[in-house]
This record gives C-alpha cells, structure tokens and sequence, in this order.
C-alpha cells in the first residue's frame, strides 16, 4: 500500500470516487498508463480496491476502481514486522504523496490558501502516552462523520493527513 504510485490511486479514489484506469492515469501525472494499470491489478488482488462496474467497448472491458468496502489496513503487527529501512522508504513514500498533492495545488494556478483552506502546521505537545491516545481517539471521533460525506452541493474534495513523531531528543529533557 506504500508504493508511491499506490498511495496517488489510493488518494485519488477517496471520498468514495470512481475512476477508470485510464482517468487515474490522467488525475496522476508522470507515470505511465501501463504502470497504473499494473498497480491496480496488484491493489484489486490485495483486496485494497474493487472493481465497481465494467463495461465493455469494442471488445475490450473497462473498468471502473474504487476503494474496497473494508480495506485492509496496516495494523500493528504488519508494522512491528517492518525493518527500519521499511519504515524509511514507507514514509518518504508518504511523504512524496504530500509534496506531490501540494505541487499540484500550487501548480493549478489562482492559488489563495485562506480562500482554499489550505494549510500546513507544525506543532510540539506535551503528552503522556494515555493524552496522546485520548487526542488521537477524539481526532477520529471528530474525523469519522466528514469522512463518510461524498460529492455534494458546494463540496470540495480535500485531503487531510496527520503524521505524529516522538521527539526523543526532548522527550525527556525539556
């Protein structure tokens, strides 16, 4: 699921899109059709995408993707499982994701980041183990009801991503 090219499908098929091979493949500039297609037969047999409708054109049988009713998530042991090499190239693949989406907004021309609520925050907090369950709980709580809200009336698609870091360097000594 980390795959860079895996994380644009996967972020250009949230709330509850559907697209074509071939409009994903116009949605994620600079990789090549037969690369998304490659990458979708590998997310669809992982059970992390599902084929919603086909239909068929001369012949051939387009399909259209989204996201797997119950997608398989990382759980903790797929992560305790992971080298640190793993987690390295995991989040630098995460971290191509943000740069990449930022790139495209910014790229789009007419940028106005108040007008577009568009922001970027880094934040240092003061938490116990038990504090930092409870933000992360009310986050998901706050998170959920917007999460399952597709295309609407003056509805925007917008994405949300949150990465947490022990600072061990002052974790211990303030």
């Amino acid at each position: 699921m980390l795959h860079p090219v895996r994380l644009r499908i996967l972020q250009a098929l949230l709330g509850g899109r559907e697209l074509t091979a071939q409009q994903l493949s116009a949605e994620i500039d600079g990789v090549s059709t037969a690369t998304v297609y490659r990458q979708l037969a590998t997310m669809v047999d992982a059970g992390l995408l599902q084929v919603v409708k086909e239909h068929r054109i001369r012949g051939a049988v387009e399909r259209t993707y989204g996201l797997a009713a119950n997608p398989r998530e990382v759980t903790a042991a797929d992560l305790a499982a992971m080298t640190p090499t793993e987690h390295k190239q995991a989040f630098a693949a995460f971290v191509a994701s943000l740069l990449a989406s930022f790139d495209r907004y910014i790229d789009q021309g007419d940028v106005d980041l108040v007008r577009d609520g568009v922001s970027y925050r880094h934040n240092a907090l003061w938490l116990s183990d038990v504090e930092l369950q409870e933000l992360l709980q009310k986050t998901r709580e706050l998170y959920l009801p917007y999460a399952v809200l597709g295309p609407g009336e003056g509805r925007m698609r917008r994405l949300m991503s949150t990465v947490t870091i022990l600072d061990r360097d002052r974790a211990q000594n303030p």
